[in-house]
């Protein structure tokens, strides 16, 4: 796209020069042309001033003449009239007014001065004419009349003057149009070097610029060719051109070390054949004159070869047809990628799926030990505890008033433990099935949730002044169920462990965090714990106040932590003895708000 671009600006820059070049050299010449067209025409009129003037000094001069040889013959100054030049000088003068008429035919006043001229001149030479008559007659007195009318009657001197100073102002007039036109010549030849001085300078200048760019451009395509050198040099990947003969024409120093090329010119042709390993492949050796002669391509063609070392290595050839820019020769990029580690790693990786495999066979048998061992305690021992319970009690009703009091006591110690153990039991195997049953990941609205589990917690409650604040919570994606233990688990805690609080104060609340995850947190003013227990508080049956303050199993916590961390969060606590707890805990970021 640049280059097209580029392409087109150069195209207009290349024409709107080729206009201005017409432009200066055509506009100066048209415009001398004319000049010079003017120049021409005024030396033109300076000639036809001068015929002008020289046809009428002839018609004058004949007119003169014929009325010399009348007066020479008349004082006896010839001995004869000579009539031929008479008649010469009469065809003379009517030659010359017709020529003055033709010169002045395109100036009306002109030609009615030629005509006045020619009557007058047409007269005289008819009195001419009488007086050589009278004279041959010997009325030399009619002759004489005849010569001084033709003088007094017919001035034609001043006409003829005044016809010539005419001429001769039009002369001055285009005498100064000449002069005018030579200087406005001058002119046109001075800007028309200007021009085509600064027309040389601008085509220099884009030459110039033209030839920085053309030498930018050839900087920047050797660089280019340097750097696809260096790369196709210092790549690790064996790299061929190979042609349609099968002959490699070209490769790199990785191809020349993995087989044993480093004595071969890289551009020296060699065959594929004469090089140590296994390219006698019949099917890739097909498959490679597809690619040259039918423009296919080769992907991922597993092949084991043996290096310059003899090593056998396992390599991925490819190949895709190319053509040179300075070579009309099909010719294929052939390279080559060794996968041996890959291989080795691929089979280390079979080996331990295969492992694996195993562990989960017994991780399975395992499990279904366990469910064994879940089914044995929730019917097993369970029935002795009923024995256990049942007994103590039926004994304590058999006994009745006469049981004393140690007796009592101990019965109702045997009757606590049994339910104690019963509660463990059934805790124990809730936290169980936590790890091993499927989630159900759905849309969870916590502040539902969170209000049904305050409900559920604050109907035992009795007298007890509990003060509730809860915040707007979010919608989270989660089991469903799962979560409203978590939230019974904690918010039962936080009810029993502000049990000697004259007022409990427990606020709930939720925040979103940089990372897009959830953060929950419930926080009490109840009897709190000391940090320095705090990694003990999530273990199973880890308690870290006495059973006798504070009822429980000791596995809420640790269930809460097994919920949590299956669905990608985590848990924490701060708090301090006598100053309250606060429970935190996190979810993953992929939730929907409410």
């Amino acid at each position: 796209m640049a280059v097209s671009v580029a392409q087109d600006g150069f195209r207009l820059r290349l024409g709107l020069l080729a206009a201005a070049v017409i432009l200066i050299v055509t506009v100066p010449f048209w415009l001398s042309r004319q000049e010079t067209d003017r120049a021409l025409a005024s030396s033109e009129w300076v000639a036809h001033t001068s015929e002008v003037r020289s046809a009428l000094n002839d018609l004058l001069y004949g007119i003169r003449d014929s009325e010399a040889v009348v007066y020479r013959y008349r004082l006896g100054l010839l001995d004869t009239l000579d009539r031929a030049t008479i008649a010469q000088n009469r065809d003379s003068v009517l030659e010359g007014l017709q020529r003055v008429a033709l010169l002045t035919r395109d100036d009306s006043n002109q030609q009615v001065r030629v005509g006045e001229l020619r009557s007058m001149l047409q007269a005289r030479l008819r009195l001419i004419d009488e007086a050589v008559v009278a004279i041959e007659a010997g009325d030399i007195a009619a002759a004489d009349v005849a010569m001084i009318t033709a003088v007094q009657e017919f001035p034609f001197r001043p006409l003829a003057e005044s016809l010539l100073r005419d001429e001769e102002a039009k002369l001055q007039q285009r005498e100064a149009a000449a002069a005018s036109n030579v200087k406005r010549l001058d002119v046109i030849n001075v800007v028309a070097m200007l021009l085509q001085l600064a027309l040389l300078a601008v085509v220099l200048m884009l030459t110039e610029r033209q030839l920085r760019h053309r030498l930018a451009a050839e900087r920047a395509s050797q660089q280019a060719i340097a750097r696809a050198q260096a790369i196709f040099e210092t790549a690790r990947e064996p790299i061929a051109l190979i042609d349609g003969q099968l002959d490699v024409v070209l490769h790199n120093d990785a191809f020349a070390e993995f087989y044993g090329l480093d004595e071969v010119a890289r551009d020296q042709r060699v065959a594929l054949a004469d090089i140590a390993g296994n390219w006698f492949d019949s099917a890739l050796l097909q498959r490679l004159s597809d690619v040259l002669g039918r423009d296919r391509e080769l992907w991922d063609y597993e092949l084991r070869q043996l290096n310059a070392e003899g090593a056998e290595r396992v390599l991925l050839v490819n190949a895709r047809r190319m053509r040179l820019p300075d070579s009309a020769d099909r010719v294929a990029l052939l390279t080559t990628g060794d996968v041996t580690a890959l291989k080795r790693a691929e089979d280390d990786v079979r080996d331990l799926n295969r492992q694996l495999a195993g562990r989960v066979d017994q991780v399975t048998e395992v499990n279904r030990e366990l469910e064994a061992f879940s089914y044995s305690v929730s019917h097993d021992l369970r029935a002795p505890l009923r024995h256990v319970g049942g007994f103590a009690d039926k004994l304590r009703r058999h006994l009745g008033e006469d049981a004393d009091e140690k007796t009592t006591h101990y019965l109702r110690v045997i009757g606590d433990s049994a339910a104690r153990m019963a509660a463990l039991i059934d805790d124990l195997l809730v936290y169980s099935r936590l790890g091993r049953g499927a989630m159900r990941l759905q849309p969870v609205d916590m502040q539902a949730v969170v209000e049904e589990t305050r409900a559920i917690v604050s109907a035992d409650l009795g007298e007890r002044d509990v003060r509730w604040r809860i915040q707007p919570l979010p919608v989270v994606m989660g089991d469903e169920n799962m979560m409203r233990a978590v939230w019974q688990n904690l918010m039962g805690n936080a009810v029993k462990y502000t049990a000697r609080r004259e007022v409990a104060e427990i606020e709930i609340g939720a925040a979103r965090r940089d990372d897009g995850s959830h953060e929950f947190f419930i926080r009490d003013n109840g009897a709190g714990f000391d940090m320095t227990y705090a990694d003990k508080l999530f273990g199973v049956f880890q308690r870290l106040h006495k059973a006798s303050e504070y009822p429980g199993t000791g596995i809420g916590l640790a269930s809460v932590r097994r919920i949590l961390a299956r669905h990608g969060g985590r848990i924490d606590a701060e708090a301090a003895p006598e100053a309250g707890a606060t429970f935190r805990f996190t979810l993953p970021g992929n939730t929907t708000h409410s």
